[in-house]
């Protein structure tokens, strides 16, 4: 009976190995070519902030170092800057992943995760804009997936991991249970690691929907047949027609928001993993129409992968420096810029980016709230922590929770998504 199970043992794990495709094999490379290009200098990149020094690749060993969810000890919570507060504004949410707030202040939570996803929204209305909400119900249940939400004129749009949905709404509805929406846009589903994320904006005009669609894998090792309108960010009218490709080469990009002073798209992008400690850093930048950004190719203009070596050169040459690194393997996922007038002056028209945390580095990286300073339209300054607290002290795994979507409200203030945590942290400031 041992002999039996063990050649069960054996056959399985050579089907296992076998499962690699033959791109993933083409990819491979090998220990002697890693020491090689780790002991080549050091690339140098001029960003928006400044010079930002990128070791080689394979310069550390890529590990996988996963959290553990633990909770807060009694009286703590999350740190922000002298003169702000931090409340719980609600929690009991299964994987509150994003928050929406409607031009008339309603708050929209999407509850889904990679797996066992509770596939809802709820609603939390607060009345007479007291930072305290009144409604709390179900808006939606019975999604795949639901992440993007944007309410235009009379519809409510909302992007499951499979397709962009417009349901009729009119403003201060409370439930869309018994509406019936139209898939206008189909999507590819799903994704590698967390990528099954769709989000969608509008622009001023209001004629047009963004969305975001992240790879379905980490370098394109399933085949790019797989990566069709991944990795980009796609453009739409509000009927879903006239669909094209408003950027490229983008891993991840999540959170996105329009700069308040000069009207660039701006995004965060979660880069790739398995070069090390160190590469390659996640980034927010402006999304120049038609532009290439290096995914799956290269990074951080035009320095090459080295598992995808000589592929596409064209490529890799016009690939696009973003314009602020963020920290590698931060899973930087929330993007806003804060145009509201409550905060200190520092942080008018400035950027908060929600870092989730990633898996692939020796210390937890992220697992924060950080800020980016912005003056007349530009980054001024390299990324400032602002909400912290979040990894347990003097411990190499444990973290209270993984903050992903930042959104401001009408009062000004800050919500903050935690999702492992299933709460929504609010930031004010103290006048």
């Amino acid at each position: 009976m041992k002999a039996i199970n063990y050649l069960a043992l054996f056959i399985l794990l050579i089907s296992l190995t076998s499962c690699k495709t033959n791109k993933e094999k083409k990819m491979e490379v090998s220990e002697e070519k890693k020491e090689r290009i780790a002991q080549k200098p050091a690339d140098t990149v001029q960003t928006a902030v400044g010079e930002l020094i990128l070791p080689k690749p394979y310069t550390t060993e890529s590990v996988r170092n996963e959290n553990k969810l633990v909770d807060w000890p009694e009286g703590k919570m999350p740190v922000a800057p002298t003169g702000f507060t931090v409340t719980k504004l609600a929690d009991g949410f299964d994987n509150p992943r994003w928050t929406y707030v409607a031009p008339n202040g309603d708050m929209f939570v999407a509850e889904s995760n990679t797996r066992n996803s509770a596939n809802r929204i709820t609603i939390l209305r607060d009345k007479n804009n007291d930072g305290t909400f009144e409604v709390r119900k179900t808006f939606i249940d019975g999604l795949n997936q639901p992440f993007g939400m944007l309410v235009v004129d009379n519809h409510f749009y909302l992007a499951n991991t499979d397709g962009l949905y417009k349901y009729p709404y009119k403003t201060g509805q409370t439930s869309l249970s018994n509406s019936e929406g139209e898939k206008i846009v189909d999507l590819p589903a799903g994704g590698y690691n967390n990528h099954w994320t769709r989000n969608i904006i509008t622009n001023d005009a209001k004629d047009k929907i963004y969305i975001s669609v992240g790879s379905a894998s980490n370098i394109g090792e399933y085949g790019l047949d797989k990566e069709i309108r991944r990795a980009n960010i796609l453009e739409v009218d509000l009927n879903g027609e006239n669909e094209k490709i408003y950027a490229s080469g983008l891993r991840n990009p999540v959170g996105m928001d329009w700069n308040p002073v000069n009207g660039e798209l701006w995004t965060a992008v979660n880069e790739r993993d398995k070069l090390g400690d160190n590469l390659v850093p996640d980034y927010i930048t402006s999304v120049k129409e038609g532009g290439f950004y290096g995914w799956p190719y290269a990074y951080f203009g035009p320095i090459e992968d080295p598992r995808l070596k000589g592929e596409a050169p064209e490529l890799v040459e016009k690939t696009i420096v973003p314009d602020v690194p963020v920290g590698s393997h931060t899973a930087s996922l929330g993007y806003t810029f804060y145009d509201a007038e409550n905060f200190p002056a520092k942080y008018q028209n400035g950027a908060f980016v929600g870092q989730h945390g990633s898996w692939n580095r020796s210390e937890l990286s992220g697992y924060a709230v950080v800020f980016v300073p912005f003056e007349n339209g530009k980054p001024s300054g390299k990324p400032q922590d602002f909400l912290t607290g979040f990894i347990a002290d003097n411990n190499d795994t444990d973290v209270y929770g993984r903050p992903v979507c930042v959104a401001v409200t009408p009062r000004g203030d800050l919500l903050v998504n935690d999702d492992s945590g299933n709460t929504i942290w609010k930031v004010s400031y103290d006048k």
